[in-house]
């Protein structure tokens, strides 16, 4: 079994899956599982996962998701999981405006992380996207016009090796009590 920084060390945005290869339902339920699971200010939960697999719709959206070169290895996803901005609870709500902080969009990236880490414990690759038609695919999924589909994770098992990981120094980024 892994640990979660070797988990951490070995995650990567993968822009190359295997096209065809399917992700078993069980693996991807575990996926999301995760993701449902994660942290958010005053359990809020602000979010709703769509999860795009099927063989006639799948291509559909990630064409949406895929414009001025951007995105084209989505084509091979196995799946596509669309995290939409859902109401948050009172507390959540008042919290992020007497601290002028968005807890919502902070907490989708949270849900979103546990998603990826959690696709990498199952051997799954994973991209998240912020580049897609927002309009045309809240129309090819059903998801309502005044819902914000925030993020895309594109899930499928990676067709290329693991790249060395690029991080800034450690000092650059890093300070224990001052700045």
């Amino acid at each position: 079994m892994k640990t979660f920084l070797e988990l951490a060390r070995q995650r990567q945005s993968d822009r190359a899956f295997e096209p065809g290869r399917k992700i078993e339902q069980e693996v991807l339920e575990r996926i999301i599982e995760a993701a449902r699971l994660a942290p958010s200010a005053c359990n809020g939960q602000p979010w709703h996962f769509t999860v795009v697999t099927d063989e006639a719709l799948l291509p559909e959206v990630g064409r949406a998701t895929s414009s001025l070169g951007m995105n084209k290895f989505v084509k091979d996803a196995s799946a596509l999981v669309l995290i939409t901005h859902e109401e948050t609870n009172i507390t959540s709500k008042l919290g992020s405006g007497i601290k002028d902080k968005d807890f919502p969009m902070m907490d989708i990236g949270i849900a979103s992380a546990y998603l990826t880490l959690a696709a990498e414990d199952e051997g799954v690759g994973s991209c998240i996207l912020g580049w897609f038609d927002e309009k045309k695919i809240k129309t090819l999924t059903g998801i309502p016009s005044k819902k914000r589909l925030m993020l895309i994770v594109a899930l499928g098992y990676a067709a290329k090796p693991k790249r060395k990981k690029v991080r800034k120094e450690w000092g650059k980024v890093v300070s224990f009590q001052k700045y």
